[in-house]
Order: structure tokens, then C-alpha cells, then sequence
């Protein structure tokens, strides 16, 4: 399944637009109904998860590097873990990565192979990434990053010391180029000659959830599970 085309040159969007702006690497060229440019319909799928895979050229290598993120919405920052990117940005500053966030809701399961597919949300974010060096600036994106995974731990637990910021690889990304995509559904094969063979078709639910929280086994006992940590029990990833 194809899920994204990208192309080449991007045309800056508006931070503040309600629509993201179509370049050629974010055009929907195939399964275009499955395509969104809405900013709410980007946001979401980020909000979703805290998890995303950074696509990037490490001495001339190409790797896919599944590293944690978060974002601030208000200016509009994706800040990403990126410790193993970041020998290669500062080598090559201007070199273009791309993130991609994706959750799977669904195994569809149709009548034939080639019907087959997966319920999914989609995003890729093209941008040329920037390494964080100001020691404010990287303490604010440690603070969205830990926020977006666990909301509430930054102010519970102790905050990074200097020598750990300076151990510590973080990246900023614009949300200005981006490519959305969703596909949801039963499977769409029941009105063609396939729907008279008389077999199961249907759709299996994937589901993320948070589960009960594990102490420590080092833990003294008498020490609680803060409330912020137990509300994410059962609960979903940026929820």
C-alpha cells in the first residue's frame, strides 16, 4: 500500500492556516480520498502518539531512526530525540529530513488478497531540522517533549542538570510542509463478484493503551503512584 508521494520543493505554509499548504513532495497523487490537508487532521494524528520514525543521511548512509518527540502547537514546533541525527546535521546543515507518525486501527481483511489493507493514520513532516544549542530553549523542548509523552511529569519528576543538557541531542522541525493520510472502513470488495464466494470479510481493531503502572522493584515502599502516571492507566499515548 502506497501510502505517500513525495516529490520535491516545498511552498511555505501559513503556521496559523486552517489548511496546510500542498507542495510537490506532499500532493496526494494516489488514494487521493484518503488525503487530508487539514491542520486539525495533522495535529491529531501528532497529539495521537509519541513516537515517530526520522528519516535521515548519516554519513551518507540513509536511516530510519525511531526516536521520541513532542510538539508545541502554539509556534508550532515538532522537537524530536535526535542523538543519532545530529552528527549529520551538523555536518550537513541544510540537509532535509522527514518524520513520519503513523497508528494502525485496523487489519481489513476482504474476500481476495489483492483487497487486503490497513486502517491507518498517517503523517510525514519535510523539514530541515535544527539542531537546539541554547540552554533555554532546550530545556523548553525537553519540558513539550516530556509533556506530550507523559502530561504532568515534568513538574513531578527533577529537572535535566547541566551536564545532561549537554549530553542531550534535541531537534526542532516547523510544521510548515506535511502530508496527511487516513484510510478507515470495512473492506470495499462485498459489491463485486468476490462478495458471492461466502467468505468472512471484516475489519480486526488494533488498539494502543496504556496499562496498569509497574513501580520499581528498587521503589521504597509507601511511595504512591503520582495521579498524573495513574491516569494514563488504560488511557491512550497523548491523550
Amino acid at each position: 500500500m502506497d501510502v505517500h508521494q513525495p516529490d520535491q520543493q516545498p511552498r511555505q505554509a501559513s503556521a496559523d492556516s486552517a489548511e496546510l499548504g500542498v507542495t510537490e513532495r506532499t500532493r496526494h497523487r494516489r488514494l487521493r480520498e484518503q488525503g487530508s490537508t487539514r491542520v486539525a487532521d495533522l495535529d491529531a494524528i501528532l497529539r495521537g502518539g509519541f513516537v515517530c520514525h526520522l528519516g535521515v543521511v548519516v554519513d551518507g548512509t540513509p536511516m530510519v531512526v525511531p526516536t521520541v518527540y513532542g510538539v508545541d502547537f502554539a509556534t508550532r514546533t515538532l522537537f524530536v530525540h535526535g542523538s543519532v541525527a545530529s552528527r549529520s546535521i551538523v555536518r550537513a546543515p541544510e540537509a532535509e529530513v522527514c518524520v513520519t507518525v503513523t497508528h494502525i486501527d485496523g487489519l481489513v481483511l476482504a474476500r481476495s488478497v489483492f483487497e487486503h489493507g490497513v486502517n491507518y493514520r498517517s503523517a510525514m513532516v519535510y523539514a530541515v531540522p535544527r539542531l537546539i544549542t541554547d540552554g533555554d530553549e532546550l530545556l523548553h523542548g525537553l519540558k513539550v517533549l516530556t509533556e506530550h509523552c507523559a502530561p504532568g511529569q515534568w513538574d513531578y519528576a527533577r529537572r535535566p542538570n547541566s551536564k545532561e543538557l549537554a549530553a542531550t541531542s534535541l531537534l526542532a522541525l516547523p510544521l510548515d510542509e506535511a502530508s496527511v493520510k487516513t484510510a478507515s472502513g470495512p473492506p470495499d470488495d462485498a459489491d463485486g463478484p468476490d462478495g458471492e464466494l461466502g467468505l468472512w470479510a471484516g475489519v480486526v481493531p488494533v488498539r494502543t493503551s496504556f496499562g496498569t503502572p509497574e513501580a520499581d522493584p528498587a521503589l521504597p515502599t509507601g511511595i504512591p503512584v503520582p495521579g498524573h502516571v495513574a491516569a494514563l492507566g488504560g488511557g491512550t499515548p497523548g491523550s
